[in-house]
């Protein structure tokens, strides 16, 4: 079904890269993808079904095909488009990461308008360079580099110019550790510099609340409110400092899902993850799109498509088992008036 106004989506797609060859042609077949135990096939298939049913204007892809000497993000993208028929079939990214997975903007050309212009000021330079910053509070500023540069983009539809940017905060978690020590110490840094990219962000951000611009900031921060632990130390979760919920109104950005993570009670969830030790799953919310107060005043509608709680999802035939097999994150969708 067309999506009812402007329609755009952010989905982190588990080691999309994976799936195509250098060329960017897809590699269907039944060798097994970076995902446990699932065949590049059946993943492939999963996101074709997943793609279709979300029809979307655009969509931020998190861990989109690597942009490298060798490959290409974008001919991945459009082909995979093309193979499944998709209205968003053009694709723009940024500035390339150097981990094999990029940020990208998969969308309709016949509805929106969509250029890389990443932004600049005195104080926040651009995404791809280094910002100093004293995020240990210990009177010593330290540069910071995103491990994967956010992606700008100028989106013109019919009516508005919207600001988007695409984030891929660094993950927190740690990996090889040799004991308790050595994992609370790469805890601590790790969400030490997923705190450090989250304020960078919120300066950015600050900069188009400050102009009014039609603002959206939408992807995976790798965090939410009281996901771990070692949160305490810092007081706050990146997604609050991104947000902003104590500066004046004027100044925040808003997402209901972000807003009920805060409060006590029922969270939603974004993500599905195996915890080995505990020999099961395990959810949270890790996926966010945040809008300007004048965006948010259009009383748009968010919608994660989970594959157990929500009706829409569970009541289409193969769209809960295509989600759960396409990857390990559920898309979130804005419909904006």
């Amino acid at each position: 079904m067309r999506a009812p106004a402007l329609r755009l989506a952010t989905y982190n797609v588990e080691w999309m890269n994976a799936l195509f060859d250098d060329a960017g042609a897809l590699l269907i077949d039944s060798s097994l993808s970076a995902r446990h135990q699932i065949t590049r096939a059946h993943q492939i298939a999963a996101l074709g079904v997943v793609f279709q049913a979300l029809d979307v204007d655009g969509v931020m892809v998190i861990e989109a095909p690597d942009t490298s000497p060798r490959r290409a993000t974008v001919t991945a993208l459009e082909t995979f488009a093309r193979h499944f028929h998709l209205r968003a079939r053009k694709a723009v990214i940024g500035f390339a990461s150097g981990t094999e997975q990029e940020i990208a903007f998969l969308y309709d050309p016949d509805r929106l308008i969509a250029d890389h212009d990443p932004q600049s000021t005195p104080e926040t330079p651009r995404f791809d360079r280094t910002w100093d910053l004293d995020i240990n509070a210990d009177g010593r500023a330290e540069p910071v580099a995103f491990s994967k540069p956010p992606l700008e983009l100028r989106v013109q539809t019919a009516t508005q110019t919207l600001r988007l940017i695409g984030v891929h905060a660094k993950s927190k978690a740690p990996h090889h550790r040799t004991s308790d020590a050595e994992f609370t110490r790469i805890s601590i840094e790790n969400r030490r510099k997923q705190l450090a990219e989250c304020h960078w962000l919120r300066a950015r951000a600050i900069t188009h609340l400050t102009a009014q611009d039609n603002l959206i900031i939408m992807g995976d921060l790798n965090d939410g409110p009281g996901i771990d632990q070692y949160e305490r130390v810092f007081g706050q979760s990146g997604v609050e400092v991104v947000m902003g919920p104590t500066q004046p109104p004027s100044l925040h950005l808003t997402d209901p899902n972000a807003q009920m993570a805060l409060r006590p009670g029922l969270h939603p969830t974004s993500a599905r993850f195996w915890l080995a030790p505990r020999q099961s799953y395990f959810e949270a919310l890790l996926d966010f799109i945040m809008l300007s107060p004048n965006l948010a005043a259009k009383n748009p509608d968010w919608h994660i498509w989970h594959p157990f709680n929500d009706p829409k999802v569970t009541n289409t035939p193969g769209l809960s088992a295509a989600i759960l097999t396409a990857s390990d994150h559920f898309p979130i969708t804005l419909d904006l008036p």
